[in-house]
């Protein structure tokens, strides 16, 4: 049986892309504008679907909820996308690992229909074979009980989509800055390497992931053991 070839998998805000306030700022400008108090630490809502966020840490009746979320999404789309970069250094591990021939793919609980407009307008999808994306905002996890969040359905959809079912734990690993991306990686039986410059807060990668990269060039000889096809064949 021929082995699998390498797969990373990449979350997109706070790993591929800095929102530079994109994010936090627009869900405070939806807020005000639907008449409600933004509530603190707005880096939370970075990772899960704004409409679980907005349930979870805000007093937003259910029935407004997609007022809130439409607005947000309009100014993120217009306002929102000019202020978002690609962090410096990514572009260039996303180069190399397509030149090497690994198999990279999106991951993120954006919906799917956004995150392929963001991916196409960065340039990315020049290494990347496919973006999985959520339903929509407003969707419930799948993973039922009281999950804030469906990356490992988001994951094993991406997976799904590469031919990468089951996936080689030794040849496959997710790259994001939230925990939701290492249990969504746990989930499907691999790595998730976490990065320190998203949005994850104090302590929340401890323990979850199997290494921490401290800035983008960091992530050239993590990713090696799960890359390096000779070594890994």
């Amino acid at each position: 049986m021929t082995a699998q070839r390498p797969v990373v998998l990449w979350d997109l805000d706070g790993t591929v892309l800095d929102p530079a306030g994109a994010i936090t700022e627009g869900i405070a400008e939806a807020l005000w504008t639907c008449g409600f108090e933004a509530p603190e630490n707005l880096e939370r809502f970075v990772g899960p679907p704004i409409g679980e966020s907005l349930r979870r840490f805000t007093d937003v009746p259910e029935g407004q909820i997609p007022q809130v979320v439409s607005v947000y999404r309009s100014g993120y789309l217009t306002e929102g996308l000019e202020r978002t970069r690609v962090y410096p250094g990514i572009m260039d591990v996303l180069r190399s690992l397509a030149q090497r021939g690994v198999r990279q793919a999106v991951a993120t609980q954006k919906p799917e229909r956004i995150a392929v407009r963001v991916v196409e307008r960065f340039g990315l999808t020049d290494y990347v074979e496919t973006v999985a994306g959520a339903a929509d905002d407003l969707a419930a996890p799948s993973s039922g009980g009281n999950a804030l969040h469906d990356k490992p359905a988001i994951i094993a959809e991406a997976l799904h989509r590469l031919g990468a079912v089951p996936p080689d734990p030794a040849r496959t690993v997710m790259v994001g800055d939230r925990s939701y991306d290492a249990e969504g990686a746990q989930s499907n039986g691999i790595d998730c390497i976490g990065v320190a410059w998203g949005f994850a807060q104090p302590g929340e990668l401890e323990g979850q992931c199997a290494a921490l990269a401290r800035e983008p060039r960091d992530l050239a000889h993590l990713l090696l053991p799960y890359t390096d096809a000779a070594g890994s064949a």
